[in-house]
């Protein structure tokens, strides 16, 4: 039976590593015996992750790329497997949200997170997944949502983008299991990172928030055993459950009084 046992001695790309899942995900691949290859926009945050990890023993490197940069991704693969790194487990975990009304949006902010959070999972899943495919050995993570379940408003762009990806994920999963390879959705809830400060969510931090080290220990422990979504709580587990019986226009309903904006 497949176990984190089998990330030992295998490069890790993790995207978004520079705070919060993502270096919690790179924390806990490291502690598995994996080697890192972080990327991140931010090189000083990446430098000290991979100084962090350089310490524990981890082999580690770094690429520097913006994935709102549609060239990004074929930059990150040149620098890896193009370089003769074999890349056996991709962590798509990079993301952005924003919330407030849609019709007063910042656009560019809007159309970020369908680029972040949808395109360059695509096009680095397209690059990397076929090596795996002809290895018959591979792993990817793709870092989806509770907000993947139903509609949310005041963050609909940042939900719809994680639905794509939840679904996404298992229709990979499906194609993929016979050679080898192990998608996973990952869907946290409200967890202890900088992601609500980016996306200007501040109203919507309560009280709970899971730390990110506990969602990295659970997401990587169902990636190695190939389980194809986990919901790292139980409040998240409910809500995925629930929403299977409630009609979705009596979700956003009361979703939308919860969230208005002040």
């Amino acid at each position: 039976m497949a176990n984190t046992q089998d990330f030992n001695g295998k490069w890790a790309l993790v995207t978004g590593a520079s705070a919060g899942i993502g270096a919690a995900l790179a924390r806990e691949l490291a502690g598995h015996g994996a080697k890192l290859i972080l990327t991140a926009r931010r090189n000083d945050r990446l430098q000290a992750l991979a100084a962090e990890l350089t310490a524990m023993g981890t082999e580690v490197r770094i690429v520097v790329a913006d994935l709102n940069d549609p060239a990004a991704s074929e930059q990150i693969f040149a620098a890896t497997e193009g370089a003769g790194l074999t890349v056996d487990i991709l962590i798509n975990n990079a993301g952005l949200g924003q919330f407030g009304s849609f019709a007063q949006s910042n656009i560019e902010q809007e159309l970020s997170q369908v680029r972040v959070n949808c395109e360059a999972v695509v096009r680095l899943t397209r690059l990397f997944v076929p090596r795996m495919v002809e290895r018959r050995r591979g792993w990817v993570l793709v870092l989806a949502s509770t907000a993947s379940f139903q509609p949310v408003p005041y963050i609909t762009t940042y939900a719809a983008t994680k639905a794509f990806d939840r679904f996404f994920a298992l229709g990979l999963a499906a194609e993929v299991a016979r050679f080898g390879v192990k998608v996973t959705a990952l869907c946290p809830g409200p967890t202890d990172s900088e992601f609500f400060d980016v996306a200007r969510a501040g109203a919507l931090k309560g009280r709970g928030m899971q730390p990110a080290p506990d969602v990295a220990r659970l997401a990587v422990a169902a990636l190695a055993r190939g389980q194809r979504t986990i919901v790292p709580y139980f409040g998240g587990k409910f809500t995925a459950f629930l929403v299977r019986f409630l009609p979705v226009g009596l979700i956003t309903h009361f979703v939308e009084k919860a969230a208005r904006p002040a």
